[in-house]
C-alpha cells in the first residue's frame, strides 16, 4: 500500500492537536523489539506554530490489519518525547496497553 502523503499527515497534526504544521524534515524508523521488526516507515517531523506547550509534532500512518484502511498517528514532542524513533516507541507502548 502506498505511503500517505505529507499534506494528509500535516492535517492529521492540525486536526489532532491544532496549531499550524510545517514540514521540517522526514526521518525513516525502525522500531526493533528484541530481535523482531516491530514497526518500520517514514515518520513526518513537523514544526508545530500556535501550540500552547509543543514547538515540533511527528506524524505517521499505519495500515490496519487486513483492510485497507490507515491508521493516522500524530505525537507531539512533549516529555519524554524528543526524536521520532520515541514517538513511534510511545505509540506502540499506548496501543499495547490499550489494545
Amino acid at each position: 500500500m502506498a505511503e500517505v502523503s505529507a499534506e494528509a499527515l500535516k492535517q492529521a497534526v492540525e486536526s489532532q492537536h491544532g496549531g499550524k504544521a510545517v514540514l521540517n524534515y522526514v526521518a525513516r524508523i525502525r522500531e526493533m523489539f528484541g530481535k523482531d521488526l516491530v514497526w518500520t516507515g517514514p515518520v513526518h517531523v513537523f514544526d508545530l506554530e500556535g501550540h500552547p506547550k509543543a514547538t515540533r509534532a511527528y506524524a505517521w500512518s499505519a495500515a490496519v490489519d487486513g483492510s485497507d484502511k490507515r491508521q493516522f498517528y500524530a505525537v507531539l514532542h512533549l516529555g519524554g518525547i524528543t526524536s521520532p524513533a520515541e514517538a513511534v516507541r510511545a505509540a506502540i507502548v499506548a496501543e499495547h496497553r490499550h489494545g
